[in-house]
């Protein structure tokens, strides 16, 4: 992959994650929530259950290696996050899949590892070796390292925020990542407020121009 490749990937990936976390995307349209089994579909499904397992989704499932049990990133519907043409990653997910593909190939070959042709090499790989694959991944001194990064922390906003949905919605929808993790419920007005203070005190006294919302004025 040339370098211009890699730096198109990378201010994809980052406007991306800064989008969700700016909430960009309120709700997954139809056309996220329906991903084909491609490819490129399954490779990013394989690398997300890697950092993020969750169990099989159904008999003879190859994509999750059902390594636990559970929801894990693909029940969250990370990919559907990341086929949102709402975003600027959707164009170039064939490229970093095919990117992880060859990555995987090359794992396998120093290996001597058989790869099936009928299915994307990194799905192929068992969880063990998909889960070295991607610890070389972060190496300090990997040519492709912020690709990963950033789409790692993209899986993690999936799973741990249902960063593409309204928080509210997407818990009154059960939403896996959300309900393993215990993310409490809003009041009824749907908003959030804790009366416990996280130290058993509050740590300062509550400036006189905050406003209604809590925000400075």
């Amino acid at each position: 992959m040339t370098e211009p490749d890699r730096r198109s990937i990378l201010k994809a990936l980052v406007a991306t994650l800064t989008g969700l976390s700016a909430g960009a995307l309120d709700t997954p349209t139809a056309e996220a929530a329906d991903v084909s089994e491609s490819w490129t579909t399954q490779t990013l499904e394989a690398f997300a259950d890697t950092l993020i397992p969750g169990q099989r989704r159904f008999t003879g499932d190859v994509v999750v290696a059902g390594a636990v049990t559970g929801p894990g990133a693909v029940q969250a519907g990370v990919v559907g996050l990341l086929n949102s043409p709402e975003l600027p990653a959707a164009p170039l997910l064939p490229a970093i899949a095919a990117l992880l593909d060859a990555r995987a190939v090359a794992y396998a070959a120093l290996r001597l590892i058989w790869l099936s042709p009928t299915r994307p090499p990194f799905v192929d790989l068992t969880f063990s070796h998909r889960t070295a694959l991607v610890g070389g991944l972060f190496d300090p001194d990997d040519l492709d390292r912020p690709i990963w990064q950033m789409l790692s922390l993209l899986v993690g906003l999936a799973f741990d925020t249902a960063g593409q949905q309204d928080t509210v919605e997407a818990l009154g929808q059960g939403h896996p990542g959300l309900k393993w993790l215990r993310f409490p419920d809003p009041d009824a007005d749907g908003l959030w407020r804790f009366p416990d203070f996280s130290y058993g005190r509050p740590l300062a006294a509550l400036h006189p121009d905050t406003t209604a919302s809590g925000s400075p004025a």
